[in-house]
């Protein structure tokens, strides 16, 4: 009886390989950053956005959070020329969902240029934001020649895969038996 309760029991070799998977689905997500438009006060009238974003590097996969008075407000995405001039009859893409919540993916690497309607535009409702490829991440020091630690080199390369196969055949062994 005891045999088939471990048999169909799940070992930590085959949870760390879940967790491990779940980890890579979610690596993307973990190096995207949200930024609250306006950050506390939100995409309002009277805040320079110019400021706001000026300090700011927006890499591609990031997102935009817009916040602000449904009622009033909403979030477009123009072309330059109709940025520069608050013009917003034809904008490229109309964010707004009612909500006063708008999210606006920051997925193709040129500048993005949103605006408020409404008459908002010409009171500085208005941002441009700048989005490139994130940059390469850091390379690893190099490693001294001989400054390696023959324990620390033995474990990382030998002792720790040799355990997980090890863990990875007493699993198979124990789901088939």
């Amino acid at each position: 009886m005891e045999v088939v309760g471990i048999r169909r029991s799940f070992g930590w070799p085959t949870m760390a390989v879940v967790l491990t998977c779940a980890f890579l689905v979610m690596l993307p997500q973990v190096y995207s950053v949200r930024y609250i438009v306006g950050s506390r006060f939100g995409w309002t009238s009277n805040v320079n956005y110019t400021n706001w974003a000026k300090d700011k590097h927006f890499y591609n996969g990031d997102w935009l959070f817009f916040v602000y008075d449904r009622n009033q407000m909403n979030v477009l995405e123009l072309n330059k020329t109709n940025y520069e001039s608050c013009n917003t009859d034809h904008p490229l893409h109309n964010w707004t969902t009612g909500a006063g919540r708008d999210v606006v993916p920051l997925n193709v690497t040129k500048t993005y240029y949103f605006a408020s309607g409404k008459g908002f535009c010409y009171g500085g409702m208005k941002v441009a934001i700048h989005v490139e490829n994130a940059p390469p991440p850091p390379k690893a020091a190099p490693v001294r020649s001989g400054s390696t630690n023959l324990l620390s080199s033995f474990k990382g390369q030998i002792l720790i895969p040799a355990l997980f196969a090890t863990a990875a055949v007493w699993d198979a062994f124990l789901l088939l038996w």
